[in-house]
């Protein structure tokens, strides 16, 4: 449900950290506006954030660096056509914030006739998807180590084999406001947790890596010891499996993706080809393609940033537009694009909830936040038995995709050879080479166990990085370039 009711309780908690110390109030806000809006610009706002972060890390059993920081500051933006005018201070006062207003407002070098009249102030709708505590505040100090050294202890203890734990457990409360030259206020207070488990394990002179974790926006309960033996269990796996792993085979081949994580491909191969800048500019693969085939039948992918909890998920977006659930392709017709408030204007839409920046040190831009690939009728076991001779990869590393030409690279952490539908051994330093549109209409099955990824991804772009969520079924593509080492 989206309403008022909760951006007026996160307004007063952003006005008590972000204002009220500095001396400042909505007038002032609305003076900063006015400044910008005395030259002739399509659109002005003021993001002000306030951020403190904790993290510890374990290392050969001790926890060696616990990290604590605050950051706080406003970003101030004016929009005149295509153009962005920009400038931050993370000394939030009167001063600065009108230096910052006259020095964006010459973006637009026409200044407005008359008296600029201030626009009437209106609270902004948002969700209610996560509550707004502070997660460095829901366990003490002593619990926080002891829950690294516990997660180190059952990992050693799970397989001789284990020579080495690295565990990291991090937080943050992150506070923001946002006012709008048309009188818009939002606000988002923003929890977000996170705890990494990865394993080094050894047999006979050889060494394999395996990690595992999650996380989202709770508090640090959600870390329990059913999900710590969780972690711990999937990092020791992914280990010991790559430890009998033996040199991927290349060529092009049948490939089936496992659900959850491996949707980081999707993230990478379609999504950023999604994003409404490359498409107003042309520069993507899907650019101008709206209501066209540009999947297999049966495809549907969503950017859905309403997802109770979830890591990519936002009450409000970086411009103060409430997130949104987007359909960007259904049954393998392309519906839309993710937008931010810019790039909506420009090519006559409207704004997705997609507006993110990395903090108020940044421009915002459409970005995605949970991306994925709803589930389909196939029973997942059948779709392995199918694969005559190919690869099952059931978890991935980095990969990246030129928006251009659609084209990506991905390297599997985890995958399996297979031929004759039985699975014969666990392959190593395998890639996965292909081009986007290319590949979605490659997709031959689609699995119902959709999943989204545990909560661990971080999305890169243009020097900025953002939380966001993946995921998707078990899904079986044709004719995907491996490339190998065998």
């Amino acid at each position: 449900m989206i309403s008022r009711e909760p951006t007026i309780e996160r307004l007063s908690i952003a006005r008590q950290l972000l204002l009220e110390p500095f001396g400042l109030d909505e007038t002032h806000l609305a003076r900063a506006l006015a400044e910008i809006r005395a030259h002739r610009v399509d659109d002005a706002d003021l993001y002000f954030q306030y951020t403190r972060s904790e993290g510890w890390s374990l290392e050969e059993g001790i926890v060696k660096t616990g990290s604590f920081s605050i950051d706080q500051g406003v970003g101030v933006r004016a929009v005149s056509g295509e153009k962005t005018a920009f400038a931050y201070s993370d000394d939030i006062s009167e001063a600065s914030l009108l230096d910052a207003a006259r020095t964006v407002r010459s973006i637009s070098s026409v200044a407005q006739a008359g008296r600029v009249k201030v626009a009437p102030q209106t609270i902004a709708k948002s969700r209610s998807l996560y509550a707004g505590i502070d997660p460095i505040a829901s366990m003490d100090s002593t619990a926080k180590v002891a829950l690294l050294e516990k997660a180190e202890q059952q990992a050693r203890a799970k397989d001789p084999r284990v020579a080495q734990v690295m565990a990291g457990l991090a937080s943050e409360y992150d506070v923001v406001l946002v006012a709008r030259a048309d009188g818009t206020l939002a606000a988002d207070v923003r929890p977000m947790v996170r705890l990494s488990i990865t394993v080094i394990a050894e047999q006979n002179g050889r060494r394999e890596v395996g990690s595992a974790g999650g996380g989202g926006r709770f508090g640090l309960a959600y870390f329990d010891d059913a999900q710590i033996t969780r972690y711990v269990d999937d990092a020791v796996n992914a280990a010991l499996v790559n430890l009998e792993s033996r040199p991927a085979p290349a060529g092009e081949m049948t490939v089936v993706l496992g659900p959850g994580w491996p949707g980081v491909l999707l993230h990478e191969a379609i999504g950023h080809g999604l994003e409404g800048d490359f498409n107003r500019k042309g520069s993507s693969a899907f650019s101008g393609r709206i209501g066209e085939r540009v999947a297999a039948k049966g495809v549907t992918v969503l950017d859905d940033g309403t997802i109770t909890d979830r890591r990519g998920s936002l009450n409000v977006d970086d411009e103060g537009h409430a997130s949104q659930r987007n359909v960007l392709i259904e049954d393998g017709i392309l519906k839309g694009y993710i937008q931010d408030a810019m790039n909506a204007r420009l090519m006559g839409v409207a704004p997705t909830g997609n507006g993110r920046r990395e903090s108020y040190a940044h421009i915002p831009m459409p970005r995605m936040t949970n991306t994925y690939m709803l589930g389909g009728d196939k029973d997942p076991a059948e779709i392995v038995a199918s694969i005559k001779r190919g690869l099952y990869a059931t978890n991935f590393g980095g990969g990246q995709v030129d928006i251009t030409s659609g084209k990506f690279v991905f390297s599997a952490s985890e995958a399996f050879w297979v031929e004759d539908g039985k699975i014969l051994y666990p392959v190593k330093g395998a890639t996965i080479v292909g081009s986007g549109p290319e590949s979605l209409k490659k997709v031959k099955l689609i699995g119902h166990d959709m999943a989204l990824d545990s909560g661990v991804g971080t999305c890169g772009k243009e020097g900025q990085s953002v939380p966001v969520g993946v995921g998707q079924p078990t899904l079986r593509i044709d004719g995907l370039t491996v490339g190998g080492t065998a």
